[in-house]
């Protein structure tokens, strides 16, 4: 007797994938309001990247929340709850978020927008730990794959028009505004938008909800027992906690306050040559230059230390979460007891690869607005900067759908054609999609060079894991040298084409760090999750770089740059790793 074949469900699935869409749609909207909130704010960089801050480290808490609630319980809550349940929870949570962030936006207030974004990227983490699995369970197991890369396409087309829907939202159809002017920018088209955002949170939820297409998928298995790895990621956050405060409070420290009353005075006097009232008494053109020059000297001397030393926060954190999960690793090594998934050298090294992976993709595009404002980069204003975002997150677009070739199963001459075509209508859609909301692609047109380079790197892969990600780290490794050392176009299609490398990396990372890991493979996946934590930490490092004096924007850039380093690292050794425990990675396709 035949097996009857298990059908996809295919109207859950189309509505499934909504969430992905949202997902790519507002993380890559940031890269736009990050430079936004810089000028309207009144922000230096490291200010504006608490926008990824608040919008990834929420990720991060709500998978340990998650996890914890698993650990202490012996249930996991997503199952419990089952699937269909938990994604409309989250989607009402991000509802409840949107909601936060009309508030703030009409408030006026930056703190609440991030309490906004954070409450939004709660209930992403929550839709993301039911999303995947559920996709799989939404027909046949062997076909899951698939229906995943489906979700991460669509996915990736949210990253690219995101950037152009939020610069409509903040610079309308206007042509040029210059930074200057942001500040008096009405913010009426972002609180629409953001009602938009959340009627279509809710509107999503109400299909999961009341669609009897859509199951349940209600499991309760145990779960396996990792006190130790819990109790270690409670110290490492409550360690980051200690980490980040002071760098927060800094802000409302004597220094920071001598600073900011030095600037407000220096911005009078730039546009006043006579200004009566208050402490300042200025007539001469001559006294007003000495004044500023004085200002910026005293402005210089304060700066300088505190910078320094909020710098030294921000390496500990970064230190809290490399030497937190190296120490884990080491004890879990000599007593493999209580640390569950932990206890794999190629999960702890390849969390350590999640975490700086989405730190390098956030950290390239979410700096890429300052970078462009730079004399040597185009001097473009915030809101010009929308196609050259979306190029960006397009690049991860171009990436993964050609990763997605694989799934159906081309061989010969077939997947050859589909390796070199599909990139390329990737790339069209990206150019014809920014053509249509009347942006001025010309100067991109050539990125397809680049484009090309990376469809000679897909075929060299040979959709092996471990030399996938070790050829796309080399590839990220190369674009930013170039983008440190030259400048204009070259150095711009360079720090873009970081896009390209990192496209294809998460399915590399994920396969081959939960290799070998059995019983233990749903908690692997789930501390991988939690290390989108990167995101959160290591683009506020680089900003936080690019203030200190001396360094600026495009050498910060030296930070994406080490985390490929670390990525060419993880590539390398996790093969090792493998072949101590018996498993040949070059059988695993990615």
């Amino acid at each position: 007797m035949e097996n009857t074949p298990i059908k996809t469900n295919y109207p859950a699935l189309y509505t499934l994938i909504t969430v992905f869409f949202f997902w790519g749609f507002i993380a890559a909207g940031n890269s736009i309001f990050i430079p936004f909130c810089k000028s309207y704010f009144s922000l230096d960089q490291f200010q504006s990247q608490l926008i990824d801050f608040a919008f990834y480290t929420a990720y991060y808490l709500g998978a340990l929340i998650l996890f914890a609630f698993g650990a202490l319980n012996g249930k996991d809550l997503v199952g419990k709850w089952g699937y269909k349940k938990s994604i409309v929870y989250g989607l009402l949570f991000s509802a409840l978020g949107a909601g936060a962030m009309i508030v703030a936006v009409e408030a006026n207030l930056y703190t609440g927008m991030l309490v906004g974004l954070f409450i939004v990227a709660l209930g992403f983490s929550l839709q993301q730990t039911a999303a995947n699995p559920f996709a799989i369970l939404l027909g046949d197991p062997k076909t899951g794959a698939s229906r995943v890369n489906l979700g991460g396409g669509i996915n990736s087309f949210g990253t690219t028009i995101g950037p152009l829907v939020v610069a409509f939202a903040l610079f309308g159809t206007t042509a040029t505004v210059s930074d200057d002017q942001i500040a008096a920018l009405p913010l009426d088209k972002v609180v629409i938008l953001y009602i938009g955002v959340g009627l279509l949170f809710v509107a999503a939820a109400a299909m999961f909800w009341f669609s009897k297409k859509v199951p349940a998928t209600i499991y309760d298995e145990p779960i396996e027992k990792a006190n130790k790895a819990l109790k270690t990621l409670i110290v490492m956050t409550v360690l980051l906690v200690l980490a980040f405060a002071p760098v927060f409070l800094s802000y409302k420290s004597d220094s920071a306050i001598a600073i900011e009353k030095l600037q407000t005075e220096n911005n009078v006097l730039t546009t006043s040559t006579e200004v009566v009232g208050s402490d300042i008494t200025i007539i001469s053109t001559e006294n007003i230059e000495e004044t500023i020059q004085k200002n910026n000297a005293e402005i210089a001397a304060i700066s300088h230390p505190l910078e320094q030393q909020r710098m030294l926060w921000l390496v500990g954190a970064l230190v809290v979460v490399v030497g937190g999960l190296l120490f884990a690793n080491a004890r879990a090594i000599k007593k493999p007891e209580g640390w569950g998934a932990m206890q794999y050298p190629q999960l702890v090294l390849g969390m350590l690869a999640i975490f700086t992976y989405v730190g390098v993709e956030v950290a390239i595009g979410s700096n890429l607005g300052e970078l462009l404002k730079l004399p040597e980069f185009g001097s473009h204003p915030s809101s010009d900067i929308a196609p050259y975002v979306s190029m960006y997150w397009g690049s991860l677009m171009i990436g993964r759908w050609a990763g997605a070739i694989t799934v159906f199963n081309l061989t010969g001459i077939k997947k050859t054609i589909a390796l070199i075509i599909v990139p390329l209508i990737a790339f069209a859609i990206i150019i014809g999609v920014n053509t249509l909301a009347n942006k001025d692609m010309t100067p991109l047109y050539y990125y397809v060079f680049c484009v090309f380079i990376q469809i000679i790197a897909m075929f060299l892969c040979k959709d092996k894991p471990a030399r996938t990600l070790l050829i796309f780290s080399i590839l990220g490794v190369i674009a930013i040298v170039i983008g440190l050392m030259t400048e204009g176009t070259i150095a711009i299609y360079a720090i873009l084409a970081g896009g390209l490398a990192c496209s294809i990396m998460w399915p590399a990372i994920f396969s081959l760090a939960l290799l070998g890991l059995g019983k233990y493979t749903a908690q692997g996946s789930a501390f991988l999750v939690m290390m989108i934590l990167g995101g959160g930490i290591i683009p506020p490092i680089q900003g936080k770089l690019s203030d200190i004096a001396g360094v600026g924007i495009q050498m910060s850039y030296v930070i994406p740059l080490l985390c490929f380093g670390y990525l060419v690292y993880y590539a390398v050794a996790v093969k090792g790793i493998l072949k101590r425990q018996n498993i040949d990675v070059d059988e695993v396709v990615v």
